[in-house]
């Protein structure tokens, strides 16, 4: 294919994504809405998932991309951020420049239920009990043997968790759920 054939199906792609954007931002289609995870939940997230320095982290629904940040910058994970909000998106991607992170982190902008998870050793999550449940299968379907799950107060239905911890703020608890598969 040509270099400008594969602009065209570059630009007819990105108006595909937006136009699913545009018609799911109507209809009021969200895995959760947007509350970030306080910086203790998440350092208490991925002590739980046992990162270990080199493995594919992905977080689905990144937000401003505390998660990945926190990831590469203390545990040297590579990671993958997915982000449906344009907002949020750029913001990240912002925030991934500052820190110079390219390198470890890349951010699609995206439906989570789209993105193929087979190169995950770890998933991050903090959407809604329902948005889990629908993600489910394709967990089941991408995730590699020994690939874990971490869930900010949801937990994954038709799962049972290997490791539930409590995280107390001041005025907060915060249930953090991890399975493995």
């Amino acid at each position: 294919m040509g270099e400008v054939s594969m602009m065209k199906l570059s630009f007819i792609e990105s108006l595909a994504r937006r136009a699913r954007e545009w018609f799911r931002s109507r209809q009021g289609y969200s895995l959760a809405p947007y509350v970030p995870s306080p910086p203790d939940v998440v350092e208490k997230m991925l002590q739980m998932a046992d990162l270990k320095e080199g493995e594919m982290l992905y977080d689905l629904g990144c937000g401003d991309g505390r998660i990945l940040i926190m990831a590469a910058r203390k545990y040297g994970a590579n990671c993958v951020g997915v982000e449906l909000d344009d907002g949020r998106y750029r913001k990240c991607v912002r925030r991934v420049r500052e820190l110079n992170l390219q390198s470890q982190i890349r951010i699609i902008h995206g439906d989570a239920m789209d993105i193929s998870l087979k190169d995950a050793d770890v998933v991050t999550l903090y959407l809604l009990t329902k948005s889990n449940e629908k993600l489910r299968p394709n967990l089941e379907r991408d995730l590699k043997r020994g690939a874990r799950v971490i869930s900010h107060d949801f937990s994954m239905p038709g799962w049972a968790p290997s490791l539930v911890k409590e995280v107390k703020e001041l005025s907060d608890s915060h249930t953090i759920y991890m399975y493995i598969r």
